[in-house]
């Protein structure tokens, strides 16, 4: 009886140091990925059980490496990943950046939340305050927080507001054009009630992605307002304009000068003719007066007709003597410095040349003028 008591209690024992570590590797099995969880959220889906167990491990692993953040006062910096970029590889530039604290912990992450897939190709803004799992989430969205916004030379408002759906930028051409038709700019050098034609400025403006209308006119009013330096306001004085009146002529040198190296000489012109009393007689006010052709589908239609210079219009300046209103177009900073620094010459007249260049013959008289005519 003896024997049997004790082959028995061997048994269990064994039994029992067989079934112990299996409890605990089980126990280890059930209670690491839940552990995870509650930090890092759930595992992705397409891992499989062992998977969700090793990564769940890494995670509780690294810890702090991922949900810390390497600085909790650094400023953005841009961050660029390139199309068909391995994670590996965004990771590892992300450590050598100094974006986060390494580049393994982040991989584990991404793999362990599924995101290892979602990396987007393009620019993004990113700092070493956030931490490495908010990281992970921004690069899965490639949508930048600024938006690149180009005004060409000599566009009208209506055509800044017609390259706005295509902008990136939140704001309808409507919304656009009733704050531009009436800024209330506050600028002493426009007149009350004037819009912000001529002072919405050309060239390329980087913008924050939810900029609004009001921000968006104040904005490109306040560079133009920038570029008429203090020396650019005593060249317009020089020629006995004000600052309205050199934009004003400035918009209509604009759309005249295709090249803009033309752009002092043909400023010349018009001063000249402002000087001895003549009309101007430009084509580009009429356009502006017509206002958008449908058969051209343009805001300056070409060629004019004879009925089309006799349109009424105080923007007639083959009826009207002076200067228009107000600005026929948004010039350059080029176009303005040719009115406040216009070459100094006789010439009262200009035609393109029929050669196709886009460049003007001059002459002083009407009948050289007419004899530059094309064949």
């Amino acid at each position: 009886m003896t024997r049997r008591r004790r082959r028995s209690t061997v048994s269990w024992g064994c039994i029992a140091l067989l079934i112990v570590p299996l409890l605990l590797v089980l126990g280890a099995f059930l209670l690491v990925p839940l552990m995870s969880v509650r930090t890092y959220g759930p595992p992705s889906e397409r891992l499989g059980a062992f998977q969700r167990f090793q990564y769940s491990a890494l995670m509780l692993w690294y810890d702090g490496q991922v949900s810390n953040p390497v600085s909790s006062s650094a400023g953005e910096v841009p961050f660029t990943i390139a199309t068909g970029e391995e994670p590996a590889s965004v990771a590892a530039r992300l450590e050598q950046a100094g974006i986060i604290r390494n580049a393994d912990a982040f991989i584990a992450y991404l793999v362990y939340s599924g995101l290892d897939t979602g990396l987007q190709a393009g620019e993004f803004q990113l700092s070493p305050a956030l931490a490495p799992l908010q990281i992970a989430q921004k690069l899965q969205d490639a949508t930048p927080t600024q938006v690149k916004f180009v005004i060409l030379p000599g566009w009208r408002m209506e055509e800044v507001a017609a390259s706005l759906p295509t902008s990136g930028l939140a704001i309808s051409p409507e919304q656009f054009l009733l704050v531009a038709r009436d800024p209330h700019s506050g600028f002493d050098f426009m007149p009350k009630g004037a819009s912000a034609e001529g002072f919405l400025f050309p060239g390329e403006h980087i913008l924050p992605r939810a900029i609004g209308p009001v921000q968006l006119v104040a904005l490109l009013m306040n560079n133009a307002a920038l570029a008429l330096s203090p020396e650019m306001r005593a060249g317009f004085a020089r020629q006995g304009l004000d600052v309205y009146q050199a934009v004003t002529l400035a918009s209509i040198v604009q759309r005249e000068a295709v090249k803009s190296e033309e752009q002092p000489s043909i400023a010349s012109v018009f001063l000249n003719r402002l000087a001895a009393g003549m009309r101007l007689e430009t084509d580009p006010t009429i356009q502006y007066a017509l206002g958008f052709d449908a058969v051209t589908n343009s805001w300056w239609k070409s060629p004019l007709s004879v009925d089309d210079l006799a349109i009424q219009s105080p923007y007639n300046t083959y009826q009207n003597s002076g200067l228009p209103p107000g600005p026929i177009s948004n010039p350059s900073l080029s176009a303005l410095q040719a009115v406040a620094y216009p070459a100094q010459t006789p010439y009262y007249f200009f035609r393109a040349r029929c050669d196709g260049s886009g460049l003007h013959n001059f002459s002083e008289t009407f009948d050289q003028h007419l004899k530059n005519g094309c064949p």
